[in-house]
């Protein structure tokens, strides 16, 4: 049996907590058998939550967190501040090495203070970036970064190519992974300042696949299977893919059934439409994970299903099981 992975789940974190996340939780260590969760929140309230499923007892442990951070207190003063919280209790557990990762719906600017402060960052590493798994016309890619660091320098950006390929092959599967860096053009002369001061070290790089600079359009056609940016255009691409998404199969929706002739047309083309836009569920892969710490941290969505937080604690045990920090270690040569 592999080595048992150990992770801590901010059951207090988002719009569904505590129930989406404990029975994420329940769910996870009935599917594997190496997986242990601590949930991390109120006692009396976990209590109530586990008390209404079988699962084995033995692979979940309550770890009493009375406080909580919401979407209102600010990152800062919240990691400091609300050192009893369930975000905070779970982020010391993985500096301490009690838990291989975290995962959280909470706060996003505390998480990621926090896991730079709390859980640190691995020797050598510059920055951590906010790596999300986005799905494409031909599959997924891993944009990198899309929230950490809006003031991004040259050898950051580098740091995160690397780093992005080692995850998208070890814990995606996707073998010598394209590497793009964002820019207004793909001529090499094109971008800002950032951008053509990056170009030229990503393409002197030998242990990356770097293809050269894509265009946004080019994003949700999977012209790269790792797209290189600062945080501040990540994150405006990621926010902007997700809303033109969510209009467009708004939009769908109505025009199907706007009469009782495009109802029928809708019925029956519903089947195949429910397998194309299960395609383009980021879900199935978990949540964003923040690369570069002594352990992982990993950010789902706000309103997550107990689907989400399942596979998110699942990404934690494929992130251990393929040593990824072992390997950024070799690639970027930072002392072990």
């Amino acid at each position: 049996m592999a080595e048992m992975t150990k992770v801590c789940l901010d059951a207090m974190g988002g719009d569904n907590s505590p129930h989406e996340m404990v029975l994420g939780a329940v769910n996870a260590v009935k599917e594997k058998d190496n997986l242990f969760v601590y949930i991390v929140g109120p006692e009396d309230k976990l209590k109530d939550e586990l008390s209404k499923y079988e699962y084995p007892e033995e692979r979940i442990e309550i770890v009493h967190a009375p406080d909580e951070i919401t979407t209102h207190d600010t990152p800062v003063n919240a990691i400091r501040q609300k050192r009893e919280s369930s975000m905070v209790v779970g982020l010391k557990m993985v500096k301490e090495g009690k838990a291989d990762g975290i995962v959280s719906a909470g706060n996003s600017g505390a998480l990621l203070v926090g896991g730079q402060v709390l859980v640190g960052k691995l020797k050598g590493i510059e920055r951590a970036p906010l790596a999300p798994i986005v799905p494409t016309v031909d599959g997924v890619c891993l944009l990198i970064d899309c929230g950490a660091n809006v003031d991004a320098k040259p050898s950051n950006l580098v740091q995160f190519a690397k780093m992005g390929s080692i995850y998208m092959k070890y814990v995606v599967g996707v073998d010598n992974p394209r590497v793009g860096i964002v820019n207004i053009g793909v001529e090499e002369e094109k971008g800002n300042a950032l951008v053509k001061e990056t170009f030229p070290l990503l393409k002197a790089c030998d242990d990356i696949n770097f293809i050269g600079s894509i265009e946004a359009r080019e994003f949700p056609y999977g012209a790269a299977d790792v797209v290189v940016t600062e945080a501040f255009v990540g994150n405006v691409m990621l926010k902007l893919t997700e809303g033109l998404a969510s209009g467009l199969f708004a939009m769908i929706k109505k025009s199907m059934t706007a009469t009782p002739l495009s109802t029928l047309g809708a019925a029956l083309v519903k089947p195949q439409l429910k397998k194309t836009l299960k395609t383009f569920d980021a879900t199935e892969y978990g949540g964003a994970p923040l690369l570069g710490l002594n352990g992982l941290v990993v950010k789902i969505h706000g309103n997550a299903t107990n689907k989400e937080v399942k596979n998110a604690l699942f990404q934690v045990e494929t992130f251990k099981e393929q040593d990824i920090n072992g390997k950024i270690k070799d690639i970027l040569l930072v002392d072990k």
